[in-house]
This record gives C-alpha cells, sequence and structure tokens, in this order.
C-alpha cells in the first residue's frame, strides 16, 4: 500500500529540515504544499527549499509558475493527485510539507466541486470592488448566501469574492457547495504535525525574517514591485516592503511588522491544523519520536 507522509504545521516551525531527514530515511521524493513557493521569482520570501538542497532530494510543486499564473487550491488538488499516481508508480511512500491550510486539506480530505468561475465574471466583481469597496460585495453576499455571510471572513476580500463569484456564476449559494464530504484516496496518508512552544516559534521567526533580509528580501521584493497588483504578491514580507517602497514605512518599520504579521499567520495556522484530529503532533527535534510514530503507523496499515 502506497503512504503519503504529510507533514504540516505553522511557518518558521522547521518543516523543510525534517522533511530532509524524512525524504532520506525513506528514500522519498517531496511534493511542496506552499502556494507561494509555486512561484519562480519568490525564492527568499517564500523560504523555498534551495538548490543544494534540491539536489539532494527531488521536489515538486516549486518554482513552476510565473507570477502572472493564477492558482488555486482545486487546481493543486487535481496536479497533486496525477504526479502522485506518477510518483507511486516507483515509490512506495512520498512526502508532502507546507504550511498551506487549503492544499493540504485538498490531499488530505479533497475540495468541494465548487465550479470553476469564468474570467468575465471574476473581473466583474474585482471591478466593483475597487469602484465601491468591501461593503457593497457583503451587501449583495448577505443577500445572495446568508448562512456563508456568517461564517466567512469579512475582512478578507479575496474570500468574499470568490464566494460572490460562484453565488453569481450558478444562481445558487456558495454555501449549497461546501459539503465537506471527505474524498477516498487511493493510498494511505499519515500526517505528522509539526510545531513548537509559543515562544520558541515567535523566536525562529523573527530570526528567519531577518535572515530572509539578509539574503537579500528586500532586492526581491523590488524587482517584483511592478506586479504588486497580482494575487501571488498579496502575501506577507511583499506587501510590508511595498509600503516601505512607497514611503509610508522605514526598512525597519516594515522588517517589525513582517515578523509580526508572520507571527499573527503561524498562529492561524496552528488554529486551522488543529481541528484535525488526524494529525499527530510532535516537536520536530524529537526525530525519534517522530520516526517511531511513522514506523508503528505503517505497520498498522501493513496489518489491515
Amino acid at each position: 500500500m502506497n503512504v503519503l507522509l504529510v507533514l504540516p504545521g505553522p511557518t518558521g516551525a522547521g518543516k523543510t529540515e525534517l522533511s530532509l531527514h524524512l525524504a532520506g530515511t525513506f528514500g522519498a521524493p517531496v511534493i511542496s504544499a506552499d502556494s507561494r513557493q509555486l512561484y519562480r521569482d519568490l525564492p527568499v520570501g517564500t523560504a523555498a527549499p534551495s538548490p543544494e538542497q534540491q539536489a539532494r532530494v527531488r521536489h515538486y510543486m516549486v518554482g513552476t509558475l510565473a507570477l502572472e499564473d493564477y492558482y488555486s487550491a482545486s487546481r493543486f488538488e487535481e496536479e497533486a493527485l496525477a504526479l502522485l499516481k506518477e510518483l507511486f508508480a516507483t515509490h512506495a511512500i512520498v512526502l508532502m510539507t507546507g504550511g498551506s491550510m487549503m492544499y493540504i486539506d485538498a490531499i488530505c480530505k479533497g475540495l468541494d466541486e465548487i465550479p470553476t468561475v469564468t474570467p468575465d465574471i471574476r473581473q466583474a466583481l474585482w471591478a466593483q470592488y475597487e469602484r465601491e469597496g468591501l461593503a457593497s460585495l457583503l451587501k449583495e453576499l448577505k443577500a445572495a448566501d446568508p448562512v456563508h455571510y456568517q461564517k466567512v471572513d469579512r475582512m478578507n476580500r479575496k474570500r468574499v469574492i470568490h464566494a460572490l463569484e460562484i453565488c453569481r456564476m450558478t444562481g445558487q449559494p456558495y454555501s449549497s457547495f461546501c459539503t465537506r464530504t471527505v474524498r477516498e484516496r487511493p493510498f494511505r496518508i499519515i500526517q505528522v504535525g509539526l510545531t513548537r512552544p509559543r515562544e520558541e516559534l515567535y523566536e525562529r521567526i523573527n530570526r528567519r525574517v531577518d535572515r530572509m533580509v539578509a539574503d537579500g528580501l528586500v532586492d526581491e521584493a523590488r524587482r517584483v514591485y511592478p506586479f504588486r497588483h497580482l494575487n501571488a504578491l498579496n502575501t506577507v514580507g511583499y506587501k510590508e516592503l511595498f509600503r516601505h517602497f512607497d514611503g509610508e514605512w522605514s526598512l525597519e518599520e516594515a522588517v517589525e511588522k513582517i515578523k509580526r504579521n508572520t507571527r499573527v499567520y503561524a498562529r492561524k495556522q496552528m488554529t486551522w491544523f488543529k481541528r484535525d484530529k488526524s494529525i499527530e503532533w510532535f516537536h520536530p527535534d524529537d526525530k525519534t519520536a517522530i520516526l517511531t510514530h511513522i514506523e508503528q503507523a505503517m505497520g498498522n496499515i501493513t496489518h489491515h
């Protein structure tokens, strides 16, 4: 039976180092479940595996997209499943690691069959957002889908617009497509969550941001600044530096904001992942316990 070993966890926990160790132990390739590492122009700000790390272990879904390319969790589900089918032909175990919650859910649980939206509907809604702001979209969503309106993060324009796209496109409430049915997969999944005590995680995040700045994050952000309107760059690390380039913040302020916003994002990731009771949690340094857990879980699979 093929096994997909999934390593979810918050940003800065140490997923990359551990995934390299486990990939070496099991002779497994690694699929990145990181919605920003897909973009080839953002290696520093997304902490993408370095060329040396990629030479050690074969990585997939890293640096494959241009900034202008539209990508979504449902496309990731489709492409990652096709890739897994291919990899399982020659590997018993494949690793998947990353912090993009929707991407990990897409593979472990399957996404609801939400229709693909036509570009004209998407453009019309974004144009309306530019003209009238979020309030007018929220009003429309409340009328079209009161159930989803109660649940959606009303500050998150992307989520609000996405729900409205589906309402307009299908004439049905977005919530009617969210059935949360877990898909059966033709492979077994073992999820090993990586986490650290909060203070330790925050300390690592702060150091990691300083290291990114030393590794050229500011130059990388300056290179992509002309594309700032693209969804790929609506992300922590770039948004703050763009405001520095606009003269709103000093570099020091922008870097402090990156640290703070990354810590906020890490908390959001943990809240999301903790809802999944099938994830067993470990400190990334506890390699012996992690290996024991994986071997026991694989033993259970073989005996079934």
